[in-house]
């Protein structure tokens, strides 16, 4: 089966003929061609099968309220006593929802709410204790914001009370395969969803991951998590994908993945990129500390939007608003 990764642009000096990356700010006008006997060539866009060339072109319909023409940013609100990046924190629930509030003020145009670390080595969460942190968050944010609010978690039961509070999108690092009852739920309440890779759980993904072909075999397990998916009444317009960068994942993996996220826009669906603070980006920038990746996280969230990814999910927003916007001037300037 061959897959097609659009070699996408964003240069102002587009070619007659150049094709929009799913109705975004990113053209193309060739295709690498790619298949698991680690061939590959370059073909011109027009030339491609009638099915992939409309996954590739068709404008993506906003998610929980989120516009798919542009970059959006999901930032980050962990509330456990454990996260990898800023060491619980945010666990205080005063200081969580004054954090939430700043990066809602800052630019984030969702806020995505987590109760259960799943940083590597990371113990799963009761299920009570994973609702007691998360839902008393969001039903306080959804008091006083308009702000689309993502619940993070694997659980029927959790999303179930994230969502009676106020929560618009549910986001699992698992695909949607932990808990059997979670994607019926989503369907039967017409809830988008984030569908995660990831290769073995928390506890176990960096214990000596493998792959066949890194790039495919993601990219063949999110195609078939969307079919499931379908199947149960979750249609493609309400699913997002990313590829789960650092969960199950060596350095080189996560590399291999960045360097070639444009292939999943060939799913039909958004692309969701998060890689915020992570450990590859430590080893690659001499950062041990988490806090101290931000430069690094930033190079990886520009080179994610240069491939046409949609949302970033980020700890830092304030800094990747500003990146944005330097990065939109520099595409805009006017030519002198």
């Amino acid at each position: 089966m061959p897959y097609f990764r659009p070699i996408p642009r964003t240069d102002p000096a587009r070619p007659m003929g150049a094709l929009t990356l799913a109705g975004g700010w990113c053209w193309f006008d060739t295709v690498e061609v790619l298949d698991r006997a680690a061939l590959s060539y370059l073909m011109p866009a027009a030339d491609l099968p009638i099915e992939a060339l409309h996954r590739l072109t068709t404008p993506r319909a906003p998610v929980a309220g989120l516009d798919m023409t542009a970059p959006q940013i999901m930032g980050i609100l962990n509330v456990t006593p454990d996260s990898f990046s800023d060491g619980g924190q945010h666990f205080d629930p005063e200081v969580a929802l004054a954090h939430a509030r700043q990066m809602a003020s800052d630019g984030a145009a969702i806020l995505d709410v987590g109760g259960e670390s799943t940083r590597p080595g990371a113990a799963p969460v009761p299920v009570e204790d994973e609702i007691t942190r998360t839902a008393p968050i969001i039903s306080a944010l959804r008091a006083g914001l308009t702000t689309p609010i993502s619940i993070d978690t694997r659980k029927a039961a959790v999303a179930q009370a994230a969502h009676a509070v106020g929560a618009n999108l549910i986001n699992d690092v698992a695909g949607l395969t932990y808990d059997p009852a979670l994607a019926p739920y989503a369907a039967t309440h017409a809830l988008p969803v984030c569908v995660m890779h990831a290769q073995g759980s928390p506890e176990t993904m960096q214990q000596d991951p493998r792959y066949d072909h890194v790039l495919l075999d993601v990219y063949d397990w999110l195609a078939a998590r969307i079919e499931a998916l379908e199947a149960l009444g979750i249609p493609r317009a309400r699913i997002i994908t990313d590829p789960g960068i650092g969960f199950g994942k060596t350095v080189a993996h996560n590399l291999t993945l960045l360097q070639n996220l444009s292939l999943f826009h060939s799913l039909g669906c958004p692309v969701l990129l998060g890689a915020s603070r992570k450990r590859f980006i430590g080893e690659i920038s001499r950062t041990p500390v988490a806090a101290d990746r931000i430069p690094g996280s930033l190079a990886v969230a520009l080179g994610g939007v240069a491939q046409g990814v949609q949302i970033l999910r980020v700890h830092d927003v304030a800094e990747t608003r500003a990146a944005l916007d330097l990065w939109r001037a520099t595409l805009a300037a006017p030519r002198a």
